[in-house]
């Protein structure tokens, strides 16, 4: 009898087609999945930190007051962290106004806006980033009254915006406890309304050591402030800042080199200001230092953060375009018209030589020419302070760019500027140690000792912000007394006959009712 065949065998391992197929994907799977993560991570971060994107805009005021120059790239705070720090670093801020953050400093914030006057924001490496721009420095505001509303005005000096105070804020914060992602990043949680977690257990707490270093290595870099006189609002050192960025050893320089803070300027009639009388170019910046309007305003983007590979030529350019012809506004008071027109021979014969025929005709024999301290007597902290081997330096940057500085140099004396918009520009002097235009007519020992800088409220008798205004309103920011006595704040010069303080005091009042027209 023949046995039954027996059935052959599948192996073990041999899996029917159906589910080789699945193994199949599922082995692929596997492959492919670390190299999908890979890709969508890849996708992601490119998406997250790749762009470089100011915020513009089509209006070249609005484009002044928060248009970038390139200095958050290099610079830039996060966003949220700058939102975050009056909240955690409140004890570093003045107490006057220390609820208003920022405002207690003497920014300005214009209703709706999340930042001041003078604050650009990029998106740049995944976050958006602020910093600084041309309008912290040159717009401010001025009222007709306490308690009246403040009007703002583009291209004045931020005679409110202390500087300094500004720095030693962030210094101060960076160098406390509370500069940690322990304390920040649940601020920024409840401010931005919720962090995703990639946001809030890396990029944040990435940002905020970064920054707190950054802050603390710039903080020893600049000690040297700390020992000078307070700067007061309205004012900067801008030259020792510069020493800085070239690594000049600050602790060793003379004494006299260290004490430059000088007011910010006006920046109205660029155009007008390309050119002197004889056809030369005007000497700029308060000693003349410089005659190429490019230079000068490349060397002013430095204070707003950037540097030679981060600066945003283009953003610059548009600004500097709509400065050519942006004109101050007209005196807003009454003007005695009949003691103006007293005033006006009282100017031509004391003034117009250096300042110009009038506040819009900038015409004069030496105007845009710098005159020798040693005629023009000022306090001369801020010439000191600038040296031939900071323009040496200077002369270094943008090497190999076609835009390298070459017109930098040292000078002996004060530039004689033009006089528009004269009525926004108290204090006067280059280092505002005069608070009003009829104190610039007296002789210095006559001069106030001691007055109030940080007041928008204006003078229109005396001409400038009053010099002992009331106390501010709460949320104001804190005022400041300038004490002409100290070092560096000398009220003296721009004295004698030729400078008009022998006059007598019908033609004093005159010159000043004229100078109104300006």
């Amino acid at each position: 009898m023949t046995p039954d065949p027996v059935p052959p065998r599948t192996p073990p391992y041999a899996a029917p087609p159906r589910r080789r197929r699945r193994l199949h994907w599922l082995l692929w799977l596997l492959v492919l999945l670390p190299w999908a993560g890979l890709a969508l991570g890849a996708l992601y971060a490119a998406l997250r930190f790749l762009p470089d994107r100011p915020e513009t805009y089509a209006d070249p005021a609005q484009h002044f007051k928060y248009g970038s120059t390139g200095g958050e790239r290099e610079s830039g705070f996060p966003y949220w962290i700058w939102q975050a720090l009056p909240q955690v670093c409140a004890e570093h801020l003045p107490a006057q106004g220390r609820e208003r953050g920022y405002a207690a400093l003497g920014l300005i914030y214009e209703n709706g806006r999340d930042l001041p006057v003078g604050m650009s924001k990029r998106r740049h490496f995944g976050l958006d980033r602020v910093f600084l721009n041309c309008a912290v420095c040159h717009a401010s505001t001025v009222r007709d009254a306490p308690g009246a509303a403040p009007r703002l005005v583009l291209g004045m000096p931020a005679h409110r915006f202390d500087i300094r105070a500004f720095e030693t804020f962030m210094f101060n914060c960076a160098a406390g406890p509370n500069f940690s992602r322990e304390r920040i990043v649940p601020v920024i949680d409840q401010l931005a309304g919720g962090l995703n977690p990639i946001d809030r257990y890396l990029v944040y707490p990435l940002a905020i050591a970064l920054m707190r270093e950054r802050l603390l290595m710039l903080r020893g870099r600049f000690d040297f402030v700390f020992d000078q006189p307070e700067w007061g609002p309205g004012r900067v050192d801008t030259f020792n800042s510069a020493k800085v960025l070239f690594n000049f050893p600050m602790h060793q320089l003379p004494p006299q080199e260290l004490l430059g803070a000088s007011d910010f300027p006006s920046i109205w009639h660029q155009r007008k200001r390309m050119t002197r009388d004889d056809g030369g170019r005007m000497e700029l910046h308060w000693d003349g230092n410089n005659t190429h309007t490019e230079e000068r305003n490349k060397s002013a983007a430095f204070g707003t953060g950037t540097t030679p590979p981060t600066i945003d030529l283009a953003a610059i350019g548009r600004v500097e375009d709509w400065l050519l012809d942006l004109a101050p506004p007209a005196y807003p008071y009454p003007i005695n018209q009949a003691l103006a027109a007293r005033g006006a021979p009282v100017y031509a014969r004391h003034c117009a030589d250096c300042h110009g025929a009038s506040g819009q005709d900038f015409r004069g024999a030496r105007v845009g020419h710098v005159t020798p301290i040693a005629e023009i007597a000022t306090d001369r902290a801020r010439l000191d302070s600038y040296t031939r081997d900071l323009a040496v330096n200077q002369a270094t940057l943008y090497a190999g760019y076609p835009h390298r500085f070459q017109h930098f140099r040292k000078t002996w004396g004060y530039a004689n500027m033009p006089l528009d918009g004269l009525w926004l520009r108290a204090p006067y002097l280059h280092n505002g140690s005069v608070p009003t235009l009829r104190d610039l007519l007296e002789p210095a020992f006559a001069r106030p000792a001691t007055f109030i800088r940080g007041s928008d409220v204006f003078d229109p008798m005396r001409v400038g912000f009053l010099a002992e205004p009331p106390p501010p309103a709460p949320g104001d920011p804190p005022l400041f007394r300038f004490d002409t006595r100290v070092p560096g704040n000398g009220n003296q010069g721009h004295e004698g006959e030729a400078y008009g303080t022998a006059l007598p005091a019908a033609d004093k009042d005159a010159l000043v009712e004229y100078l109104k027209t300006f």
